[in-house]
């Protein structure tokens, strides 16, 4: 049988989503905790691979299991056996067809900046905190420019091995709620740190190192070094992962 799970995660003392050999992960974990509730080693396939520090409301993933254990209660019994940052929010039967990486049509990403003089003792792990004056109106402007599909060589860290750098944002909004300023987008695949990397050239615009106007140009040219600097990975949040179409109609 397979099983579809949700999971939401601190990814602050993690060298990220994938199993490594010099630092915890949060796949480690999970698959840990199925090993020892089922008494037998299990894989399991997630939907994207966030970075070290990086967070999530809704990553997917699956496993299969020849377990008794109702689908609908795996996430009680995996969460007992979880660290306190690592949940399991929801579990539940899928059909053979599904695949957590490979039936993914979209995802949605935020990135969350503190605005404040001073940063916050309580989300110094969540958000990056800047202090300096930023031109929200700028920013939501250069942000409109990322959307729609591109070639986002230029918002690419070296040592990705992925073939193709074509992707379509289907939308990108810069909105502030008090100190936090969110950038959220939504998307149909992101290559290696290109949210950070959007993120970071957004806070460019902000602090007016690079003009909103030249970002239809920075995309054209895949110049790296044209774009902002990759921003920490603690302000960004994998929040949802899409498996039909239906999304894009509200967006």
């Amino acid at each position: 049988m397979r099983i579809a799970i949700k999971i939401s995660y601190d990814g602050t003392a993690y060298g990220g989503w994938q199993r490594q050999k010099n630092a915890p992960s949060i796949q480690q974990c999970i698959e840990e905790a199925l090993e020892t509730v089922l008494g037998t080693p299990c894989h399991i396939v997630g939907a994207g691979r966030t970075d070290a520090g990086v967070h999530a409301y809704g990553q997917v993933a699956h496993f299969e299991t020849d377990s008794g254990i109702p689908p609908e209660k795996f996430c009680y019994v995996l969460n007992q056996k979880l660290p306190a940052d690592i949940r399991v929010i929801e579990s539940r039967a899928a059909g053979e067809d599904f695949h957590a990486r490979k039936g993914a049509v979209g995802k949605h990403y935020r990135y969350t900046i503190y605005h404040a003089p001073h940063a916050s003792a309580l989300e110094r792990n969540t958000t990056m905190h800047i202090p300096q004056k930023l031109d929200l109106e700028q920013m939501q402007k250069a942000a409109s420019y990322f959307e729609g599909e591109h070639d986002f060589s230029a918002f690419r860290s070296m040592g990705s091995n992925i073939i193709g750098t074509v992707r379509r944002i289907y939308k990108l909004e810069v909105t502030q709620n008090g100190p936090h300023i969110y950038m959220d987008v939504w998307g149909n695949g992101f290559l290696y740190n290109m949210v950070r990397i959007i993120a970071g050239t957004l806070i460019s615009v902000g602090k007016g190192k690079i003009a909103a106007a030249d970002i239809p140009d920075i995309i054209a040219a895949g110049d790296r070094t044209r774009a902002g600097v990759t921003a920490p990975a603690q302000g960004l949040a994998m929040c949802e992962v899409f498996y039909d179409d239906f999304f894009l109609e509200n967006l």
